[in-house]
């Protein structure tokens, strides 16, 4: 079968075109015959060896597919051990969704490793209630433009986006922002307050890490809490202290969405929810990008340059 396949760690450049044996399914397993994968930012820290989890080599990168069970159903599926970049995949059954005719396979992949995670970033990790202060950093991105959304569905009294370019400002203000202000870290802090008419923020959604996290970390209000789920900046934020965070009543949650695969009703429950909400219009993914299989190489180019909004999807049957 198609699949692209990494025999080295490193930049997109790792990232070939092989013939390779097709999967096979075990007890509790779904053969899945893929027609469109989705991309991550994760998948750039696994294809370096640069994520949370170690890789191990060779590999097929991928945590999410789109396509069709032997028996005929359209299934979306999060993939335990990778292998999304491929023409067929393996998904254990109780990660696998039935996907509604009325959502489209890129919506579909929006929602499974991202709008999850917006969604326990919002409800799980940072408890938002209603008439809270929300700052989306990265919110034309794939989990930022879904958190945006959701935060405005969930009660927050003002959401904040950040993004690097004037285009992806006005994104995030078109999808529901309050208002919208450059990413940029100097400054970030007295921009995030100003932002807030001169006062400090109840949470941010936090994934740069390095000096965003730590003017974040410095905007945030008594019994604020930061969610810190990234660090596309590759640069590690500033240590905290126990009296920094005492001080202040300031919180700061990690979240790692594989801590969730263990517990099956923190996947299908949101997914359940965040596939009803697309279906009924409620909740709208952007999708950034189309590439055919052969270009997986090009599309993480694209989003570690920062040149996408939304999700990015691979078209296997190209």
């Amino acid at each position: 079968m198609r699949a692209i396949q990494i025999t080295e760690f490193g930049g997109p450049e790792v990232l070939r075109e092989a013939e390779l044996p097709e999967p096979v399914a075990g007890p509790g397993q779904l053969l899945i015959q893929v027609d469109s994968a989705g991309i991550n930012y994760a998948d750039t820290h696994t294809v370096e060896n640069s994520y949370l989890s170690r890789s191990s080599l060779p590999m097929v990168p991928g945590a999410e597919v789109v396509g069709r069970t032997p028996d005929g159903r359209r299934v979306v599926a999060l993939l335990s051990d990778n292998g999304g970049y491929a023409a067929k995949a393996v998904a254990h059954e109780q990660l696998a969704h039935d996907v509604p005719d009325t959502v489209t396979d890129a919506q579909a992949l929006a929602l499974v490793v991202q709008g999850i995670t917006a969604w326990h970033l919002l409800r799980t990790s940072a408890r938002l209630a209603a008439g809270e202060t929300v700052v989306v950093h990265a919110a034309a991105g794939g989990t930022g433009s879904l958190a945006v959304q959701l935060a405005k569905a969930y009660g927050a009294g003002r959401v904040i986006a950040t993004a690097s370019t004037k285009d992806k400002r006005e994104l995030a203000l078109e999808l529901g922002a309050d208002t919208a202000i450059d990413a940029d870290p100097e400054g970030l802090k007295d921009r995030l307050v100003e932002a807030n008419g001169g006062r400090k923020v109840d949470i941010v959604l936090e994934m740069t890490g390095g000096p965003v996290f730590d003017a974040s970390l410095a905007a945030l209000a008594p019994f604020g809490r930061l969610v810190t789920y990234g660090m596309a900046s590759r640069v590690a934020a500033t240590p905290i202290s126990a009296a920094q965070l005492m001080g202040r009543s300031r919180s700061v949650v990690g979240f790692w969405l594989a801590h969730c695969l263990a517990r099956p009703g923190m996947y299908r429950e949101p997914m359940a929810e965040l596939l009803a909400m697309v279906a009924d219009g409620r909740l709208k993914p952007q999708v950034g990008g189309v590439y055919p299989l052969a270009e997986a190489a090009r599309a993480h180019q694209d989003l570690r340059g920062r040149q996408t909004v939304g999700k990015l999807v691979l078209d296997v049957s190209r």
